[in-house]
């Protein structure tokens, strides 16, 4: 009885050290998915987001009806700028009335995208005058722009300044189509996209894009020196 039971426990313990790796990070995505408890990933970027605070003027003219104007658009120097690393979270966005309004990460990593939405390496940044690629999931924090429309207004904040863009168009366009958006464009909008239909979850054959030209914020002067 003893030689079986040794030999059984030899076995086990073989097939454990070989199999451990293997197994270990299964279980361990297999839990995230069926899990009900929530996931914390904030410790696993750096968040450098400072909100700015914009100060307003009023005129002679607006101030006897009571109302306020903002101040004229900014330039802010280059070297003013703390630019983001690849994964920080440098500011947020937001959609009245769309139900999105996340942290904005530099790059679209599983990190980034888990936490908030991400602009993709190749693009811009709000204010460099480029275009602005942004990603989000779409059963998460861009769940939301199936609710866009043109017209409405996008929000962004950065630590160097505030952003708004208007909604121009919505479209749905293949996965694979790199017409949908021109990263050489010479003046500054911003895209959202996210997988599509809403309802499915993983990749998609199809994206779901939100295209907004820039209204107003800061002016980053490149050539500052």
């Amino acid at each position: 009885m003893i030689l079986p039971i040794i030999f059984f426990i030899g076995i086990f313990t073989v097939l454990y050290v070989a199999l451990a790796p293997t197994f270990g990070p299964l279980a361990s995505a297999v839990g995230t998915l069926f899990s009900d408890a929530e996931k914390d990933y904030s410790t696993s970027y750096k968040n450098i987001f400072v909100p700015v605070i914009e100060e307003t003027t009023v005129s002679a003219e607006t101030d006897k009806k009571g109302e306020s104007s903002e101040t004229p658009q900014k330039t802010v120097d280059v070297e003013e700028v703390e630019f983001p690393n690849y994964g920080n979270q440098f500011g947020d966005i937001r959609i009245p009335g769309c139900g999105v309004d996340c942290p904005l990460f530099l790059g679209d990593g599983d990190i980034a995208l888990r936490n908030g939405a991400g602009i993709y390496y190749g693009s811009g940044i709000p204010g460099y005058g480029k275009t602005i690629l942004v990603a989000g999931h779409n059963n998460t924090f861009f769940n939301g722009l199936k609710n866009a429309e043109p017209g409405q207004e996008i929000y962004v904040r950065t630590s160097y300044g505030n952003f708004v863009y208007t909604v121009r168009e919505t479209a749905v366009v293949e996965a694979l189509d790199v017409t949908a958006y021109d990263l050489a464009a010479d003046e500054e909008s911003l895209i959202l996209y996210t997988c599509y239909p809403f309802d499915e979850i993983g990749l998609t054959t199809k994206r779901f894009f939100v295209y907004a030209d820039f209204t107003s914020g800061v002016v980053i002067d490149k050539d500052a020196e």
